[in-house]
């Protein structure tokens, strides 16, 4: 598995992690972006150590050839003075140098690809942090929306429930029950009970209190004057009848006085 793969394995891994023991989006979001920026600057690391290996890797190449070009030019050079035993061991060991060089740089070749793709990776991985730190505040406002969505529904859930407001009503119409039948018993204990003459005559007290109070309102209003003669009617009082039964008596004895 190469640097990139490693990378991307731990970093979705770490995703995931957060996201399944999120219960602040805004901390989550917070979290995950100071994540990602550690992240990159691990894998800045290990990019950096890749090209400093590729650096190398190409350096080595490049020296193995240099080898095997002083090992051809050495060879030519005991050719020229006669002494090709050391021609041909010159040779060997140009042949050595060349093979090493080509599998070197052939090895360079493949590394230098890997890590143009890793540097490629990360600028994308830099690119898209930056677009989730300008999105964080949308991602927050959107969270705190769909939160606030799912209280709403909850608290409409919750009213809908007739549950509490039925055995609220039930208990009402008992209560109410319970009351028709106290004030059944007191009717009844009444009527079987009570002294019904005394009854009537408790009636008859409290209409005359209320003609009393009829006529102390008269007089509370100036329609009558306290204490008057139209006062003394409104009472009852039957003064005006006795008087004129006195009269009648003396005329009916002066009668026979007069004859005799």
């Amino acid at each position: 598995m190469g640097i990139w793969e490693r990378f991307t394995t731990m970093f979705r891994s770490n995703i995931n992690d957060l996201i399944s023991r999120a219960e602040n989006p805004e901390k989550m979001l917070n979290t995950l972006i100071l994540d990602m920026k550690s992240q990159l600057a691990k894998a800045k690391q290990q990019a950096a150590s890749a090209i400093a290996d590729e650096k190398k890797l190409q350096a080595d190449a490049e020296a193995m050839k240099k080898s095997a070009e002083d090992w051809e030019r050495r060879a030519m050079l005991a050719v020229q003075e006669g002494r090709d035993d050391l021609a041909t061991q010159a040779l060997m060991r140009y042949n050595e140098s060349l093979q090493g060089a080509q599998q070197l740089h052939e090895t360079w070749v493949r590394h230098k690809a890997e890590t143009e793709k890793l540097k490629g990776s990360l600028r994308g991985l830099h690119d898209k942090i930056e677009e989730a730190k300008r999105k964080k505040n949308i991602l927050v406002a959107r969270a705190k929306r769909a939160e606030a969505q799912q209280r709403i529904h909850e608290t409409m859930a919750g009213m809908s429930d007739k549950s509490a407001f039925e055995t609220f009503e039930r208990m009402a119409e008992r209560i109410e029950d319970v009351e028709r039948k106290a004030l059944a018993a007191a009717e009844l204990q009444e009527e079987f009970q009570g002294d019904s003459l005394v009854d009537q005559f408790q009636a008859l007290e409290y209409k005359g209190t209320a003609d009393q109070q009829l006529l102390d309102l008269k007089v509370k209003m100036g329609m009558l004057e306290a204490g008057g003669d139209e006062a003394a009617k409104q009472l009852g009082t039957g003064e005006d009848d006795v008087v004129d039964a006195d009269v009648v008596g003396e005329e009916v004895g002066d009668g026979p006085t007069d004859d005799a």
